[in-house]
């Protein structure tokens, strides 16, 4: 899914990788969140789980030594190293189980699951807290866990291995995969190609949608396609974060790969690296996975997705990590240094290094390449991705250099597998550890509370070009609404729909690359959006006297249920109308 808190690789260019935007909220046995349900979940669970042994974590390393055969031609796709790089100490190990089990306990995380790598040979993995509460099961580096995102890059493999194949090409028309062709309200949708899609550089907007186990309703790509299946930028033109992009991408495997999505990434992906226990589809069934939580850890029901291709992996910190040394280029080791025999690397080199560059508009060493955000952290070249759904916050980071793989699998929204992660990168890349952590500390915050940040950005200040009253419609699949946006030097404000006096306040304004986004109040009536309490975000792009791209409803219930898309366009009002003074806040904007 991932809704629209981002977590940014690289705070000064990477595109935000959305993670959860509120804590979600449903017991087991409730689908549909009450007021008094949505009120409750903003309070902090204060009971901590304990944590495994540091002895329970080590047997469990040991016993995963055995996981992940299949039968097969070794890897060579990095020479062995000259001598087995140094594992962390007895005392290192002690300091940084200390510091991970201390940032679990301060979050009151059910449960946290964590492995590192360098030069394929795992340095440490462990499991705290745990994987279901209710039967008190302790999380270890084997239980399976929902990843949300990082789906992405797994799904950008299995493309990437059927463009290998010679199935499919990287500039083909993503609509000749489709069951359906896309709208090309914004942009030319014959241009949108495979590539775009798995860059967020295709022209589709984020969209996502949740379908409740326990609901009649279930996933049809179909109608997602007839309503929401719209290029509303010019194709390579903006970096947009698109779960439906990939969810399309998933029918492309399933189509050229002559089987479903799911088994496809099964026998080209998982077996190759020996993820043998890794999954797709909405967990239910599954043994030894995880189960999802809300902030107040209650159970959450299961669910499934009209992009299932963009979130539905289920894989443990063991498995996810050797898909990260594959990754790395650097095959799973033994601690002498020998290559796991069993272990096939699904992709040609050049394949995998392509998809590390990146791939978005404007600077070349951070963006979004195929599958893979790219910036930095404590001074190294950081390859990875997020995962953030209800009951979901995910991380995997590869630092390429220093041949390096960190994993932290979560089962509650919240930011804590970040730090983790950057904890522990800290405490096994080269150089001055100390020093660098102690830096990484002092830069780090946690991600606001959704709502709670200022109306404007810091630092927005809009170009002449952007200032002035814009005019338009939001495209609906329902119809057409009047949107009118008024941009001065310090705010910008917004009125959707027929009604003169309700202006509302665009909050978290940013203007990056000529792509104006925030969020404000506001609905958009139809029978899908009308189904939960929602908000409106948008995404508007700033070419000449247009402005043009989408605003979609966004769930305000702590499952954040879905975030609906529909395009929109604007023009440059006449400047006596410009001109007009801005009407006053309605009461409660600021």
């Amino acid at each position: 899914m991932d809704a629209i808190i981002p977590v940014a690789p690289d705070p000064a260019r990477a595109p935000a990788l959305p993670v959860a935007m509120a804590p979600p909220t449903p017991p087991q046995t409730v689908r549909r969140p009450t007021a008094r349900a949505t009120e409750r979940a903003t309070a902090r669970a204060t009971v901590a789980s304990r944590a495994p042994s540091a002895a329970r974590a080590l047997a469990a390393l040991v016993a995963l030594a055995a996981f992940g055969a299949l039968p097969g031609a070794a890897a060579a796709q990095a020479p062995p190293p000259t001598a087995p790089p140094p594992a962390l100490d007895a005392a290192a190990r002690e300091r940084l189980e200390a510091r991970v089990r201390a940032l679990v306990d301060s979050a009151a995380l059910p449960s946290l699951a964590v492995a590192v790598a360098r030069d394929g040979v795992v340095l440490w993995e462990a499991g705290f807290g745990h994987a279901d509460l209710a039967r008190r099961v302790p999380a270890t580096p084997a239980t399976l866990y929902s990843v949300a995102s990082i789906s992405k890059p797994i799904t950008a493999t299995a493309v990437l291995r059927l463009v290998e194949q010679g199935r499919v090409r990287l500039d083909q028309p993503l609509d000749d995969w489709l069951p359906a062709r896309l709208d090309g309200a914004g942009g030319d949708r014959a241009r949108a190609t495979v590539a775009h899609a798995l860059s967020h550089t295709a022209g589709i907007p984020l969209h996502y949608r949740f379908f409740w186990v326990d609901a009649a309703e279930r996933p049809d790509v179909g109608r997602t396609l007839a309503r929401y299946g719209r290029v509303v930028f010019p194709p390579g033109a903006v970096y947009s974060y698109s779960n439906l992009g990939y969810g399309l991408l998933g029918e492309l495997v399933a189509r050229a790969g002559g089987t479903s999505y799911e088994r496809y990434v099964r026998d080209h992906v998982f077996r190759p690296l020996g993820m043998t226990r890794s999954t797709i589809g909405t967990g239910v069934g599954v043994a030894g996975r995880a189960v999802r939580y809300d902030a107040e850890r209650r159970a959450i029901v299961d669910y499934d997705f009209d992009h299932r291709a963009a979130s539905a992996v289920f894989t443990s910190a063991h498995e996810l990590l050797r898909f990260g040394m594959f990754h790395l280029g650097t095959p799973p080791r033994t601690a002498d240094g020998r290559v796991d025999g069993a272990w096939r690397a699904p992709l040609a080199d050049s394949t995998r290094l392509r998809m590390q560059r990146v791939a978005t508009p404007g600077d070349t060493a951070a963006g979004y390449g195929l599958g893979w955000a790219i910036g930095h952290d404590q001074g190294a070249r950081r390859v990875m991705h997020t995962g953030g759904m209800p009951g979901v916050a995910t991380v995997l980071a590869l630092y390429p250099e220093a041949r390096v793989a960190v994993v932290a699998l979560a089962n509650q929204s919240s930011a804590i597998p970040m730090r983790v992660a950057e904890e522990i990168a800290a405490a096994v890349l080269p150089g001055d550890g100390a020093a660098r952590l102690a830096a990484s500390r002092a830069a780090w915050r946690p991600i606001p509370p959704a709502g709670s940040g200022p109306a404007v950005s810091p630092g927005f200040a809009p170009p002449a070009a952007l200032l002035g009253e814009w005019r338009g419609t939001v495209r609906t699949h329902e119809g057409s609404l009047p949107l009118v946006l008024r941009v001065s030097g310090d705010e910008v404000r917004l009125r959707l729909g027929d009604r003169p006096g309700l202006w509302t306040l665009l909050n978290g304004a940013t203007l990056r690359d000529g792509v104006l986004r925030g969020r404000a109040v506001g609905t958009i009536p139809t029978r899908d959006a009308s189904s939960r309490p929602h908000v409106l975000a948008l995404e508007l792009r700033l070419a000449g006297d247009t402005l043009a791209g989408w605003v979609a409803a966004q769930a305000t219930t702590p499952t954040n249920d879905f975030s609906l898309s529909s395009y929109a366009a604007l023009r440059r009002a006449p400047e006596r109308a410009a001109a007009a003074p801005s009407p006053s806040p309605s009461p409660g904007e600021r």
